[in-house]
């Protein structure tokens, strides 16, 4: 698939997630091309503010028409907040999958994932 949009400024699990981090908190969404392979997302199912995870760990559940998918954490953490907007309308994943945001993690001290990808990265690995 090569229409579909990636955001130069964010980073890119091989999982199909997409994170956003400013300074030690890291939000964190899947990308248009998950949502595209998804199709109509109809649920979501979000952690609790205040879990830790490891990353790698799945945080977030997203059911479409098609499928169940895991998000996975892209980095260690504890979740600060979550989009509870996506629990009354999850469809805005489909609409604008990088402004729908699913959690936002406060990364562990000295963590990052050195496999995240940037987005030539990413659209070289959803092109393969």
């Amino acid at each position: 698939m090569t229409g579909f949009s990636l955001p130069s400024d964010l980073r890119y699990a091989s999982t199909h997630e997409w994170c956003d981090q400013q300074g030690d908190v890291v939000a964190v969404g899947i990308t248009d091309y998950a949502q595209d392979q998804l199709s109509d997302v109809v649920f979501v199912e979000l952690p609790e503010v205040g879990e830790d995870f490891e990353t790698g760990q799945t945080v977030a559940t997203v059911e479409s028409v098609k499928a169940a998918a895991d998000v996975y954490a892209p980095m260690a953490g504890r979740v600060t907040e979550v989009n509870g907007t996506l629990l009354d309308n999850p469809e805005e994943i489909n609409s604008d999958p990088y402004g729908s945001w699913f959690l936002k993690l406060e990364v562990a001290p000295g963590t990052d994932n050195p496999d995240l990808l940037d987005a030539a990265g990413y659209r070289a690995l959803t092109q393969t």
